[in-house]
């Protein structure tokens, strides 16, 4: 069993069907790791899983989806689960990005950001990580710079998902900017 292979499955279990694993997320999205590794066991290749396993896989992941505290585990952000997790509302840096393909740019200036089949509006600190995101959808992604000091000024809540992706219900248009993408490459 590898990390990718590991933080996959249990991303896929907390984030979006902690049901068909037999699990049942709080409010905060936090289940048992004892729960979470039983149910990881039932499948032939997570039978020789360990709590320490699975430490080793969010230590070592460059992206930090998951947390552990106190015996429990929870996906930071990409929840899609029916059940909204609650996220604390805090103080942000007072610009972020949001990398996105062409095709979606004329209905964001119409709409804003919404989260679509996620929970959340997912969010970078800094353009680069923006740049990687959207390049899952799109050679040449287009950049999204977010007011996101005047946002939260104007009650626009704003929450924690790492240290570099932050969350928010919507984002109205506003507070949207288009960035110069050869501008940053040249960074």
């Amino acid at each position: 069993m590898n990390n990718i292979e590991l933080s996959k499955e249990i991303s896929y279990a907390l984030r979006h069907a902690p049901q068909e694993y037999g699990l049942h997320l709080d409010e905060q999205g936090w289940v048992s790791i004892d729960n979470l590794i039983s149910a990881l066991k039932k499948q032939e290749r997570f039978k020789l899983v360990t709590e320490n396993d699975i430490e080793k896989m969010i230590q070592t992941s460059e992206k930090k989806r998951h947390e552990i505290c106190n015996g429990k585990i929870r996906a930071l952000y990409g929840h899609s689960i029916s059940e909204k997790i609650i996220k604390k509302a805090i103080k942000l840096p007072d610009e972020l990005y949001h990398g996105t393909a062409h095709r979606y740019v004329d209905s964001i200036f119409k709409i804003g950001l919404i989260p679509k089949d996620r929970q959340y509006v997912h969010l970078s600190q800094d353009a680069d990580t923006a740049i990687i995101v959207g390049k899952r959808r799109d050679e040449n992604p287009v950049i999204l710079k977010i007011d996101s000091k005047q946002a939260w000024n104007d009650g626009i809540k704003f929450y924690l998902g790492n240290e570099n992706i932050w969350l928010s219900d919507s984002i109205p248009v506003d507070y949207i900017n288009l960035v110069n993408y050869v501008e940053l490459k040249k960074r």
